[in-house]
């Protein structure tokens, strides 16, 4: 199977994590998403990457559904099957991709608009859900058992990021999430390398 990524995507990092835990080799393509070239197109018309190509060419989408056919094909090594488990593996993805989605317009603001057609007020929006976001992820992350799964790569992919793109947006008023983040890796170092970076 084939995966264009981008090696800054918090998206295409969780894809990465999750097809090491379920035993997947992936022939990972770097995509330069803003080029928008007929390879990334004919796997994904929308042009956003991740985006994995299956072996019988078929294609797929969207970090959550690639992470949900990863599970899928592996026998369900990803996401806990218990009705509690799942709830809280898919609640804290949710809330950690979610919490990159603000951020990211708040990039997106910068990098894409002219100076004088910047709406502060609605970027200060995006910033109060991210900090909302990261106080409960704070809390959330007590409850996650020690073996990996979606959501962990779901939280170091999307902190990694934040910590990429905005550094100390999060570690003075979080400090949970950093040694959280710390202990991870410390943990599972072979995730370390497949986490978002320049």
């Amino acid at each position: 199977m084939r995966l264009l990524y981008s090696k800054p995507s918090p998206y295409s990092s969780k894809v990465r994590m999750s097809a090491h835990l379920c035993g997947i080799e992936l022939d990972c393509v770097s995509t330069d998403t803003s080029a928008e070239g007929d390879d990334l197109l004919r796997t994904n018309p929308i042009g956003k990457i991740p985006a994995l190509e299956l072996d019988d060419g078929s294609t797929l989408y969207d970090s959550r559904v690639i992470c949900e056919y990863l599970d899928r094909v592996s026998g369900n090594l990803l996401i806990p099957q218990g009705l509690e488990a799942w709830t809280l593996c898919k609640r804290i993805e949710a809330l950690a991709d979610g919490l990159t989605e603000a951020v990211m317009a708040t990039l997106y603001e910068v990098r894409y608009r002219p100076e004088e057609k910047r709406h502060q007020p609605w970027v200060d929006k995006q910033w109060r859900r991210a900090h909302r976001a990261l106080d409960v992820l704070e809390g959330d992350l007590a409850h996650l058992p020690a073996e990996p799964s979606l959501a962990h790569f779901a939280v170091a992919s999307d902190l990694g990021w934040i910590q990429l793109r905005y550094p100390g947006t999060f570690e003075e008023k979080n400090p949970g999430l950093v040694r959280w983040l710390e202990a991870f890796y410390a943990a599972n170092p072979a995730y370390e390398a497949m986490k978002p970076a320049a």
